[in-house]
């Protein structure tokens, strides 16, 4: 980019002190330096260098623009790395939203075969509710999405079901369990529910009461939490009882107790999708797409 090496041409000249210095660290002939100074001063109509019998000085309007020029000179050399990074395969940005049960597997396993197989990649982690991955999907603000589905999102999009898992009950370590180890819906009923808030997981919560009313009890969400190790949180200290998806086994939380659900055939599968915008060119949010491996129950 020319813009941009005249631009490193007048960095030197400024940190150096004067052409012949300047010329001799950039490994260029003087009078092509001077040249392409003068230039950019004939641009900009002012004059950025007093020429003396010690070099060069910055005028006045050089020195109110020099830090801007060194700001924007270290910018451009960040894309220019970025783009023959991308050219070559080695690298690039990624910005990947996603809800907090893609920490227990999912998540850690694909970073590691992206860096792999994508040496040098800048990731950029968000974790975020349903509603703000989807509202940061359509704004362009997140590259990926790691999120519970069904959920709408606007635009064009992709779609892949990575897991689909059934529900646990989350229960009080306290709370006594019988000898096989597993609870009913009434049961959890009684302790009443801890779940997330009404709009963060309608279908799946709305799935979920159905199932409470086809087993014969009303459940009622006695606390709401927005992450799930808030809700293990919530359970630990006494605020009621939960379902989570399998895959919260990979982690342990004192306080509380999983447990299968006797009659939990009626309650809905826990599903996570990469949802991500539809290109007509691959990007590297496709190739994180394709790492992720789908891990679906029945």
């Amino acid at each position: 980019m020319e813009s941009a090496r005249n631009l490193k041409y007048f960095l030197a000249v400024a940190d150096a002190g004067s052409v012949t210095g300047a010329a001799q660290a950039l490994g260029i002939a003087q009078p092509a330096l001077s040249q392409a100074i003068t230039r950019i001063e004939r641009e900009l109509g002012v004059k950025l260098f007093e020429r003396t019998r010690r070099g060069a000085a910055l005028t006045t309007a050089g020195a109110a623009i020099v830090d801007d020029i060194r700001l924007g000179v270290s910018r451009i050399d960040a894309a220019e790395k970025r783009a023959r990074d991308i050219g070559a395969k080695l690298g690039g940005r990624l910005t990947v939203g996603f809800a907090s049960t893609a920490l227990f597997d999912v998540l850690p396993r694909s970073i590691a075969e992206l860096r792999a197989q994508v040496p040098g990649v800048e990731l950029v982690l968000k974790e975020m509710s349903n509603a703000e991955q989807a509202a940061a999907l359509e704004e362009g603000s997140i590259d990926l999405g790691l999120l519970h589905t069904p959920v709408a999102v606007g635009g064009k999009m992709r779609e892949k079901l990575i897991v689909r898992e059934r529900m646990l009950a989350v229960m009080p370590l306290a709370h006594p369990v019988s000898e096989d180890g597993k609870v009913s819906l009434r049961e959890l009923a009684d302790l009443g529910l801890v779940w997330f808030p009404h709009d963060q997981l309608p279908v799946i919560r709305a799935g979920i009461l159905s199932a409470f009313r086809k087993a014969g009890c009303e459940a009622n969400v006695v606390q709401h939490a927005n992450r799930s190790l808030t809700v293990l949180a919530c359970v630990a200290s006494g605020c009621g009882a939960s379902l989570l998806p399998q895959s919260v086994q990979a982690i342990q939380f004192a306080g509380v107790r999983l447990c299968e659900v006797r009659d939990g055939a009626a309650l809905p599968f826990f599903e996570l999708s990469a949802i991500w915008p539809h290109r007509s060119k691959p990007a590297l949010a496709d190739k994180f797409a394709s790492l992720l491996r789908p891990h679906l129950s029945t």
